[in-house]
């Protein structure tokens, strides 16, 4: 593994996204693969890296 974390692959982010999924740290592994989706050129991968780690974070609607 590279020591410059912009260097690192899209399928380098997808495996740390994994790792970080099965270690139960849902938000971490949905950062890394938003960055795997990001680096990746195919727009329907980049899509099913997206559905397949979706935001863990409840979304937040403002009241008055």
């Amino acid at each position: 593994m590279t020591s410059d974390p912009a260097d690192l692959t899209a399928a380098e982010h997808l495996d740390a996204a994994r790792e970080m999924a099965a270690a139960n740290r849902p938000l971490l592994a949905h950062l890394l693969a938003e960055e795997a989706a990001r680096r990746t050129t195919d727009p329907a991968t980049a899509a099913g890296i997206r559905a397949a780690f979706p935001d863990p974070a409840p979304t937040q609607e403002e009241t008055d």
